[in-house]
């Protein structure tokens, strides 16, 4: 009898990691952007993603909803919530126009992880948005990435971090052979690109905003744990010029509006709760 016991245990654990490791969210975001638009003139623009498919309703009605406006004069300062550790490592990945921005997609939960609070999530992508989509103390930035995370249960974490237009980013750089294909080939819609390695990703600063919101595209998800570097790197005008020439969309805009906080919480932690490594 304990013996059948202990087998069905095993056989439960086995179930469940299977399935969170293997089956695709409907939390997650969409993989094909050109359902919506963000022109606010348009019939499928901001104010009516919520209306153009049922499981986009949150878009519209929800309360926790991203990108915000990060105001220094509001923010709970705080210094002991637990280390944020990232640990990042080369894999395999490919590279994707999903119609209004352009997505770099690693192989299944190979890229390593960032652990927030004992719990590990696991980076699936990135992609950028230009403008920024946060605005730090009322200025919007020039270019905004988003590193996109999820944990075995399925909770998403993003990181997000700022750019303005100064020197060539290094990491943006190395990925410029691979946009340069899809500026050429104007049927592109996505490549494997090899091993890309994250860790060439420079966060510049271990004080961050923390808050919870919501995916900033369809399905506008919420839950989100938001993580936005306080410190602005920099991005070469050029380089933010390929990354909407290779979209190829028409617009020059691929931000959300800013979306009212509802009272949240947000905070900023310092130095001391931030440790970046490299595998």
């Amino acid at each position: 009898m304990e013996n059948k016991i202990v087998m069905s245990k095993v056989v439960l654990f086995c179930f469940l990691f299977f399935y969170f490791t293997t089956t695709p969210t409907t939390s997650q975001e969409v993989e094909d952007t050109r359902e919506f638009a963000y022109e606010s003139w348009s019939v499928r623009g901001p104010t009516r993603w919520g209306m153009i498919r049922p499981e986009w309703r949150m878009c519209n009605n929800g309360t926790m909803q991203s990108p915000i406006e990060l105001l220094d004069q509001r923010v709970r300062l705080v210094t002991s919530l637990g280390r944020l550790k990232t640990r990042y490592t080369p894999s395999n990945a490919t590279l994707r126009n999903r119609g209004h921005d352009m997505m770099l997609k690693w192989t299944s939960n190979t890229a390593g992880f960032v652990e927030l609070n004992r719990t590990q999530y696991f980076l699936q992508q990135i992609h950028w948005h230009s403008p920024s989509e946060h605005t730090i103390n009322g200025r919007r930035y020039d270019l905004e990435l988003h590193l996109v995370h999820q944990s075995l249960t399925g909770q998403l974490a993003v990181i997000g971090i700022m750019y303005q237009i100064g020197a060539a980013d290094s990491f943006l750089t190395s990925m410029e052979g691979h946009l340069m294909h899809a500026v050429s080939n104007r049927t592109y819609q996505e490549r494997f690109v090899g091993r890309v390695d994250p860790t060439l990703i420079k966060f510049g600063s271990r004080r961050y905003y923390k808050y919870v919101g919501s995916l900033t595209v369809p399905p506008c998800t919420q839950n989100v744990i938001w993580l936005v570097v306080r410190e602005v790197r920099t991005v070469a005008r050029g380089q933010v010029s390929l990354l909407h020439v290779a979209v190829n969309d028409g617009s020059d805009t691929n931000a959300r509006p800013i979306q009212h906080t509802h009272g949240r919480p947000l905070d900023l932690y310092t130095n001391e709760d931030f440790i970046y490594r490299r595998n």
